[in-house]
């Protein structure tokens, strides 16, 4: 049996990408939401999450912004060096009590802004959070595969319009393998936003709310949130 989590990156991070999100969900297939804590409008998100039940909300650590130009990545922010462990665990705790201020609970995933957990030291003190949470953490839950295919840029930042129509992403859902895997998506109605990643957001709320796509996950997959992950006990 293929399980399917569809995580929505960036909620919080405008109106516009709240409602894309909550779009996304009420009329397509996304079920899960990771939430930054920093932006203003992370308050209206933590509202609108509680009309959302079914959403399961994780915590989508915020530590800089950062762009490829030329095939170079710049810095454009940063909220702690990230080579310095103890401002970077201060900064990680900080936002999970942010998190918790703002729903009233704890996160039901972990994972970050730009993978930037993937490194060392933010990757282990993420993963000591994860284990006294006792939820996933993106890239290291061994029994939760990540696809991150859904996604309108290469991996230096050019355009890549056709991984993000409804057809890809129906073909993503045929060709999942058996136990639980996250597809990523990053949804939105926003037309400008301080990131690289901006107008592809819409076309992938179009693509997750299409008729075929939602007639893909009837016909092939499951859909669960990580809400109920705990409560599995499968393999990648």
């Amino acid at each position: 049996m293929s399980y399917l989590i569809v995580n929505a990156d960036d909620f919080g991070l405008s109106d516009g990408v709240n409602a894309g999100i909550a779009e996304s969900h009420r009329r397509g297939i996304v079920t899960s939401a990771s939430l930054m804590v920093r932006p203003g409008t992370a308050i209206a998100a933590a509202e609108l999450s509680r009309e959302l039940p079914a959403l399961s909300v994780g915590l989508h650590f915020d530590l800089g912004e950062w762009m490829c130009r030329d095939g170079t990545w710049h810095t454009l922010s940063e909220v702690v060096p990230l080579d310095d462990p103890q401002a970077v665990r201060d900064e990680l705790w900080r936002q999970l009590n942010r998190f918790r201020e703002l729903l009233g609970r704890d996160p039901t995933h972990l994972d970050s802004h730009q993978h930037v957990h993937r490194q060392s030291p933010v990757r282990e003190i993420a993963a000591e959070i994860a284990a006294e949470l006792d939820v996933s953490l993106r890239h290291y839950n061994p029994s939760v595969r990540y696809c991150g295919d859904f996604y309108g840029q290469t991996g230096d930042g050019r355009s890549r319009p056709e991984a993000i129509v409804p057809e890809r992403l129906v073909e993503l859902i045929r060709e999942l393998p058996d136990g639980i895997t996250e597809l990523a998506c990053h949804p939105g109605l926003d037309e400008h936003l301080p990131t690289m990643y901006c107008h592809e957001r819409r076309r992938e709320v179009e693509a997750l709310c299409a008729a075929p796509v939602t007639d893909a996950v009837e016909r092939f997959v499951k859909l669960i949130s990580f809400a109920e992950v705990p409560k599995m006990e499968l393999s990648p």
